[in-house]
């Protein structure tokens, strides 16, 4: 019987594992006794894996095998799925190396057809509760630490997709189905893992919220098209003129202090991020977009990184990860540790870095025209379209671009 256990052959300093099978993969996190985050998997030829999240596709290509188990790596992030696997079964753990090297949750996967539903459990019905709608939603509510977002969901039968957007950034990608009168949406990109579930009562949505092992929290949600939250460009604002001046090391430790010449009658964008923030991520793929358009026109980036890690070794390590995966070319920092106090010590002339990513825009005479707190990427449709446009206004007009 031809066995489809993960193989190690050892010829000649090579390492050789056997395929996983081809196909869709229905595959699951197992966040606690109770909650299951589902995503799908679509394997191909030489264990080329493609996980789906909605209109998000991400190649996990980094693929090898270490002690009977194959090790599959996010392309962005520290983290990895390891399992082994048979012909209709995959089982093992994601383990996030950016929580620490004991951040573990049960994975597994089971072969299923490329239609099948997101979450499994789904069953047919004749009707089904309408959640299609945008709606103004408050998390962890009556309480101390309550926020606000805008859900945008989109609804076809009783598949769901859309996002969450707060002050901070969106939710990304999120799928799944209606079951009786429940909602429920999960995804999960290697760094956020998360699992929406919501009853539908007399037209609101009344859920939980888990993010991996380490969060649960309340949400309702109302339908309110008119429904904003507050202007991301009015959260972050320079206190008193002061002006924007830092000195940090770049990725060879040489300190670089701004201003200086080299960014004279320059239009300067200074990004604050993390490599290991999905938002920060979506922002530098648009920001390599506009570098590319119009640097040779006048146009500098500086990407200053708060990083998870326990040295400047660490961080610059992650840093380069990012810049060489994306080809990136303009120039990167190190603030620190990730921690937004730190951010906020070091950018004292700003009221509050109350998120990561946050974004300084600076014309040629050195004055901030704008400052941009969180980003909503394209999971979130006409906001991000809109603001892509917008920026892209900005930059010309600062750039004197006719």
């Amino acid at each position: 019987m031809k066995l489809f256990f993960i193989f190690i052959f050892f010829f000649t300093g090579q390492l050789f594992a056997q395929n996983i099978t081809k196909g869709y993969w229905s595959a699951q996190l197992q966040l606690n006794d109770n909650d299951i985050l589902p995503f799908k998997l679509k394997v191909e030829k030489n264990n080329r894996i493609t996980l789906i999240n909605a209109e998000e596709s991400i190649q996990l290509d980094s693929v090898y095998v270490l002690q009977d188990s194959l090790h599959v790596r996010f392309p962005f992030f520290n983290s990895e799925l390891i399992f082994v696997a048979t012909k209709k079964e995959l089982k093992g753990y994601w383990v996030n190396y950016q929580k620490g090297p004991d951040y573990k949750i049960p994975f597994s996967a089971e072969k299923i057809k490329k239609k099948d539903p997101r979450f499994l459990k789904t069953k047919k019905q004749k009707e089904y509760i309408q959640v299609g709608a945008k709606w103004e939603v408050k998390f962890e509510p009556g309480t101390e630490g309550e926020y606000s977002a805008i859900g945008l969901f989109s609804q076809e039968k009783n598949t769901v997709k859309g996002t969450f957007l707060t002050e901070a950034g969106d939710y990304r990608f999120l799928e799944g189905n209606i079951i009786k009168d429940s909602l429920y949406l999960s995804c999960f990109d290697g760094s956020h893992a998360f699992l929406f579930k919501a009853l539908y009562r007399n037209d609101s949505l009344i859920g939980t919220f888990n993010s991996g092992t380490h969060w649960e929290s309340k949400w309702n949600a109302v339908i309110n098209t008119k429904f904003e939250l507050t202007d991301p460009e009015k959260i972050t604002y320079v206190i008193d003129n002061k002006p924007i001046h830092f000195a940090l090391p770049n990725l060879e430790k040489d300190t670089l202090h701004y201003p200086n010449k080299e960014f004279d009658n320059k239009v300067v964008i200074i990004q604050i991020m993390g490599t290991w923030c999905p938002n920060c991520l979506d922002e530098t793929m648009l920001f390599k977009e506009v570098y590319t358009k119009y640097h040779s026109q006048g146009l500098e980036i500086i990407s200053i990184c708060y990083e998870v890690g326990s040295s400047l070794d660490d961080y610059i390590k992650n840093v380069n990860l990012l810049k060489n995966k994306l080809d990136l070319e303009y120039t990167f920092l190190i603030g620190g540790n990730a921690k937004k106090k730190l951010a906020k010590a070091q950018f004292s002339m700003l009221n509050n870095i109350s998120s990561f990513p946050t974004t300084i825009i600076i014309g040629r005479d050195g004055e901030v025209k704008q400052i941009h707190t969180g980003f909503n990427g394209p999971g979130t449709g006409e906001y991000y379209i809109t603001y892509k446009k917008r920026l892209n206004t900005l930059i010309q007009s600062l750039l004197n671009i006719h």
